[in-house]
């Protein structure tokens, strides 16, 4: 793998654990806020919301410019946003200019590997990539628990005595002024980096940024897209399992406060758990699934839908532990090689910024919708039993009635 690779890796590493701890802090920023609980799933559609509306830009801007200037603007932007949420910025609308950046940031790091890497690489750098991203998820949730936990609240007690008393705002305002501050950090840090990544040397033909024209020409594309056999096969199940995934992630934050008594920064620390099996999962999906072989994997969709309603019966800690860890593992092994599949597919039809774009789109689209069915779940009070359930049989319906799909396209084209 060349040089520019690993430095990306590095950067996704930091980036990726300071968005899943930023999450975790402005979860607690609401709660602190005494905001309504309906307001917790607005913090994930906000951060997503951009992903979507920015789908026909983004590409195109990703292209214009080297992808690591791309990724020092995006990186630029997550910590603007940190700092305002520290400057008493509302959470939900800083974790929207984090967002923002987020949206540019995922055509970039995407399109960087595809021009970096031969297409026989490709799952095998996704393997590590979608690896390092997990592990970073591990790190950013439970750091997240850790920002926001009453040891960071002891410690925070130090800080009105600063040096000279050049510190800026009130710390008495929040309690986690100094998880805000760790965060700002980690973005730092990302940022800097992102100066050292060198241009991969492709070039692509200039078009039109007229945003009329750039949406028609985003949504020719996506349904060129989606109309191929193997990319509309990978969209469909990347856009189904990401909708989920998101809104799964706070039911576990909510489901390990209701069922287990954990408070939110132990849950913090379960969720990071699943990535551990997540991890297992992309790393044995890199050593023995090649993309001509991914379709045979569409079982494992509804052994996944099968396994959510498992949640029901744990009663321990230990149990849940395990649990998350085998549906990581089953999620890994699954989604990586789909994903390859479909970022092979779309930089051999468009370009790498376009393609990330247009399945940015419509996996974001999908947790958009999926939150939004969330947040209205629980401004009605639905009880967390029925939302897991409702979960597992829309997964198991769903990749059931994809699998019978491509048997019947299967069969029609060896007929």
């Amino acid at each position: 793998m060349p040089r520019n690779f690993y430095l990306l890796l590095v950067v996704q590493f930091l980036s990726t654990i300071a968005d899943n701890a930023f999450l975790i802090v402005a979860i607690a920023r609401v709660i602190e806020l005494a905001a309504p609980d309906w307001s917790i799933p607005l913090l994930k559609l906000c951060f997503t919301m951009f992903y979507v509306f920015l789908a026909p830009f983004v590409g195109q801007f990703s292209d214009t410019l080297p992808k690591g200037r791309v990724m020092l603007l995006a990186n630029l932007l997550k910590l603007v946003a940190v700092f305002l949420m520290l400057a008493g910025l509302d959470p939900i609308i800083a974790i929207g200019i984090a967002g923002l950046g987020a949206a540019k940031f995922a055509p970039a790091k995407y399109g960087l590997i595809t021009e970096t890497l031969p297409a026989h690489a490709l799952v095998r750098a996704n393997g590590y990539f979608e690896g390092v991203t997990v592990c970073a998820v591990i790190t950013g949730t439970a750091l997240g628990g850790l920002l926001v936990s009453p040891l960071m609240s002891k410690i925070q007690l130090h800080l009105p005595g600063l040096p000279l008393g050049f510190w800026p705002f009130d710390t008495a305002a929040t309690s986690l002024t100094l998880g805000m501050l760790s965060l700002l950090l980690l973005n730092g840090m990302a940022t800097l980096l992102s100066l050292y990544i060198t241009d991969s040397g492709a070039r692509y033909p200039t078009h039109s940024f007229h945003p009329v024209l750039l949406c028609r020409k985003f949504f020719a594309e996506n349904r060129l897209l989606w109309r191929d056999s193997l990319g509309g096969l990978s969209m469909l199940v990347t856009t189904l399992l990401w909708g989920v995934g998101a809104t799964l992630q706070l039911i576990v934050l909510r489901w390990a406060n209701e069922s287990l008594g954990l408070t939110l920064a132990q849950a913090a620390y379960l969720q990071g758990i699943t990535a551990i099996g997540v991890i297992a999962g992309a790393v044995l999906a890199s050593r023995h699934v090649t993309l001509v072989n991914v379709p045979a994997l569409l079982p494992l969709g509804i052994v996944l839908g099968l396994l959510i309603p498992m949640m029901l019966a744990v009663s321990t800690v230990f149990q849940a532990a395990i649990l998350l860890i085998v549906v990581g593992a089953v999620a890994g092994f699954f989604v990586v090689p789909m994903n390859a599949l479909l970022q092979h597919r779309g930089s051999t039809l468009l370009t790498a910024g376009r393609s990330i774009a247009v399945q940015g789109f419509n996996e974001n689209a999908g947790m958009l919708l999926m939150l939004g069915v969330y947040a209205a779940a629980t401004a009605v009070d639905l009880p967390l039993q029925v939302l897991i359930w409702s979960f597992s049989v829309l997964i198991t319906l769903s990749m059931s009635l994809i699998l019978l799909m491509q048997i019947r396209s299967r069969t029609l084209s060896n007929a």
